[in-house]
C-alpha cells in the first residue's frame, strides 16, 4: 500500500520522454542530412538556425528532466 501511494505521488516522466524523442530525432535527422549533404548548413546563417533549434531542444530535454526528477 505504501510502495501504491509513494508512486501515485512521483511526478510524470512523459514530458522527459517527449523532450527526450524529439532531440534524439532531432539528432538523426542532423546526423542523416550531414551524411548525404556535407556541405550542409551552406552559411552561417543556417548554422545559427541549426545551433538555435539544438540549443532550445536541449533546455527542453534538460528542464524536463530536472521538472520530472
Amino acid at each position: 500500500m505504501v510502495a501504491l501511494l509513494l508512486a501515485a505521488s512521483e511526478p510524470s516522466k512523459v514530458p522527459w520522454y517527449i523532450a527526450g524523442g524529439v532531440l534524439a530525432l532531432w539528432a538523426v535527422i542532423l546526423a542523416w542530412i550531414g551524411l548525404h549533404h556535407p556541405e550542409f548548413p551552406n552559411d552561417v546563417r543556417g548554422q545559427r538556425v541549426v545551433m538555435g533549434i539544438s540549443f532550445v531542444l536541449v533546455v527542453f530535454a534538460i528542464g524536463a528532466a530536472i521538472a520530472t526528477g
